[in-house]
């Protein structure tokens, strides 16, 4: 291993940018969250962060019975492909599962996953399961069901700032020997939306070309072989200015700079540019509603009566859990659920 690898990630972005420049924002997130993912188990009361699906067991529990109804009113096709981006633990997964094989619904299992630490958790919540690198190796035939949890924020993101010189890239660079953000030198006017091109200096504008991507392969996808797909995170359903970049560490929001490939970077979700993606590849965009608003339409307030009935000692937990996943001042507002589906598909509970 050379010296240089042996470095941290902080020591070696400062070295690289010492010798060649300041590098992209996405650069810095990019590897900052590969070296992130790539070492640890982030999630949970002992990581950095808790997920809806480990919050409560209903969760996943009606993104099955969603996926079990519309490969039913569908038509029941088999073999059919469940495919999770990005799946955690496997507790989704598991939970989605379960619910689903009531109806009949028993498909083949795809995780795409690159996080070594991850992997072997994921197996024992769900024996049998096949990984994937990236979406290439998912099969190309038969409907797939398509789920991803708080998998889009994790992606990098470019930020465009307006300078009085015009549009130039947001990047990083130093400051003595701390990252700052400084502007780039080449214009990027043609990158901007028409509407935005003349915002006042100091207007921050975010993309994703990685989120892009994944919605151009998916949309494409299921308008081949069918199904459907869900994406669940938090984020807005129009473009806006301003920087939402954020790190989270042991449960705290920190300095993204403060310590590259050690806490959690993310940004919001921009769910328009999105479905427009999804829409342009012959899908129907089902609709982008809050979490709060979909769970509850799928039936989550009485599922949760249903619980603390069976287990009333476990109430006041199911109750907290209920109030985190859709009270509009927890994730029910901020957090948003994009659904899609193949033309031939029905539409989804909870779009309408």
């Amino acid at each position: 291993m050379s010296d240089f690898e042996n470095l941290a990630l902080g020591d070696r972005f400062r070295r690289l940018i010492r010798n060649t420049g300041p590098v992209s924002l996405a650069h810095f997130m990019g590897e900052s969250n590969a070296v992130y993912y790539g070492g640890k188990d982030p999630l949970g009361s002992g990581g950095d962060f808790i997920t809806a699906p480990e919050i409560s067991q209903m969760f996943g529990e009606l993104i099955g019975l969603w996926l079990a109804d519309m490969w039913i009113k569908a038509g029941r096709d088999e073999p059919v492909h469940y495919v999770e981006l990005g799946p955690g633990r496997g507790t989704l997964a598991s939970d989605a599962l379960r619910s689903a094989r009531r109806y009949g619904l028993e498909p083949r299992v795809h995780f795409v996953e690159t996080s070594p630490a991850l992997k072997d958790i994921q197996l024992a919540a769900v024996p049998g399961a096949i990984w994937h690198e990236d979406l290439s190796t998912v099969p190309m035939e038969d409907p797939i069901l398509l789920v991803a949890n708080e998998f889009l924020d994790a992606l990098p993101v470019r930020q465009l700032v307006r300078t009085a010189n015009g549009w130039r890239e947001r990047m990083v660079g130093l400051d003595g020997d701390a990252f700052a953000f400084v502007a780039g030198g080449q214009a990027m006017d043609a990158a901007v939306p028409v509407e935005w091109r003349d915002a006042p200096e100091g207007t921050i504008l975010e993309t994703c070309p990685a989120a892009a991507a994944i919605l151009f392969e998916v949309a494409g996808r299921l308008a081949e072989q069918g199904g459907c797909a869900l994406f669940i995170d938090y984020g807005h359903d129009a473009m806006r200015a301003g920087s939402t970049l954020q790190a989270v560490r042991e449960h705290r929001k920190v300095d993204p700079f403060a310590a590259p490939g050690e806490a959690d970077l993310t940004a919001h979700v921009d769910f328009s540019t999105l479905s427009r993606i999804a829409l342009s590849r012959g899908v129907r965009h089902l609709g982008t509603v809050t979490q709060g608003n979909w769970l509850r339409a799928l039936g989550i307030e009485t599922r949760a009566e249903n619980l603390a009935a069976k287990a009333p000692h476990y109430k006041p937990e199911i109750d907290a859990a209920l109030h985190r996943l859709i009270d509009d001042d927890q994730m029910g507002q901020l957090f948003k659920v994009m659904g899609l589906a193949a033309e031939n598909w029905p539409g989804g509970a909870g779009f309408s």
